[in-house]
């Protein structure tokens, strides 16, 4: 049994709760890279009554859990929120209308909006009865004074306040986790909240423009390597640092944190402490796909904060655990599968981006 697994067994999960199989579990944006994940996650723990549930069409959907109930609503509209929450025991908020750096700082006014989403859903789950509800929030709810150094200090859960969150899509999460902590507070229902940093992983998005660092370096480094043209542009300077958190830690994080009756209302940090600068993810995805490209830089693109990193002392010492995938391990998984995908388009067959 791996370390990770006795750790696990250690700390209360959704197997371990009192949630029976056939409980309804309810998760929203099932459509998207981490919802759908999540409903796998639980598939594979024996849950038998999962309602995902994304606004895309069905068929734009980048995963399908066989056995899994799949509704097509959009979760910003109250009537359909209702409908949701309908019998749920547990309910996962993922939704949300965000994307790579280059989404959330040209759309601010969606990113905004997706505050819609928690307000319905988190009353209608109140009003349907649900013991549980988790609300996926972000690092960019923090402080964007202390991101300004490549080789800033990890962030800790008090440094969201004083408050200067990331505009737009940080000021959304920071203001819904309010609601969490409202809900709890005044009302008395179970929240979670999980500031996640940088998910990656197969099954995500990885062209188009709302992928994040990770899957769009894979991409740009498998198209240069395809098209002869050994070149790569890179966004901003590349000293940027970030931490990136693999898919099967964030599902595993989400399940820990949602069943931990300590984390109740609590913002806490769900990422890797793993600090890697853009320079060096384009070095660790030439390597992988062995190849070695020459460089560009744009300073006018979107870039973000100049550096992020989880502080993970909190989440270790309430649940003993934290993300451990190492990064190279889970890029190589990342790119072998984006590169999979580049080959199937080439191809003319149906693929991932082509659906979302």
């Amino acid at each position: 049994m791996s370390q990770q697994a006795k750790t696990v067994q250690k700390n209360r999960t959704a197997r371990t709760s009192g949630l029976k199989p056939d409980d309804q579990i309810v998760i929203t944006g099932a459509g998207g890279f981490i919802g759908g994940a999540l409903a796998r996650y639980f598939h594979d723990q024996g849950f038998t009554r999962i309602r995902a549930v994304d606004k895309k069409p069905l068929p734009r959907w980048y995963q399908h859990v066989p056995g899994v109930e799949s509704l097509c609503l959009d979760v910003s509209q109250e009537d359909n929120c209702r409908s949701v929450c309908e019998g749920a025991v547990e309910v996962y908020n993922l939704a949300a209308d965000m994307g790579g750096m280059g989404f959330i700082e040209r759309f601010r006014i969606e990113c905004l909006r997706s505050i819609l989403i928690n307000t319905h859903m988190i009353e209608a789950a109140w009003r349907g009865g649900a013991q549980r509800y988790f609300y996926s929030s972000s690092a960019c709810a923090y402080n964007t004074e202390l991101q300004k150094d490549p080789h800033c200090r990890a962030l800790k859960e008090s440094d969201a306040y004083p408050a200067m969150a990331e505009r737009g899509y940080g000021w959304e999460k920071l203001m819904s986790e309010m609601f969490c902590q409202e809900y709890w507070a005044e009302r008395g229902m179970r929240t979670a909240i999980a500031r996640f940093h940088n998910v990656y992983g197969p099954f995500g998005t990885w062209d188009g423009g709302r992928e994040k660092a990770p899957a769009a370096i894979c991409r740009k480094v498998i198209e240069a390597k395809d098209s002869g043209r050994h070149t790569i542009e890179i966004w901003g300077d590349g000293t940027q640092t970030r931490s990136f958190m693999y898919i099967d830690d964030c599902t595993l994080g989400i399940d820990l944190i949602t069943h931990c009756d300590e984390l109740i209302a609590t913002p806490i940090n769900l990422g890797s402490n793993e600090l890697i600068a853009i320079n060096d993810l384009v070095s660790i995805a030439e390597e992988i796909g062995g190849i070695k490209l020459k460089r560009t830089y744009d300073p006018t693109a979107p870039k973000g904060v100049a550096g992020r990193n989880s502080d993970n002392t909190m989440i270790q010492r309430i649940l003993g655990w934290q993300p451990s995938t190492p990064f190279r391990e889970g890029l190589a998984k990342t790119y072998a599968w984006i590169a999979q995908q580049y080959a199937d388009r080439k191809a003319g067959k149906r693929t991932v981006k082509d659906e979302a």
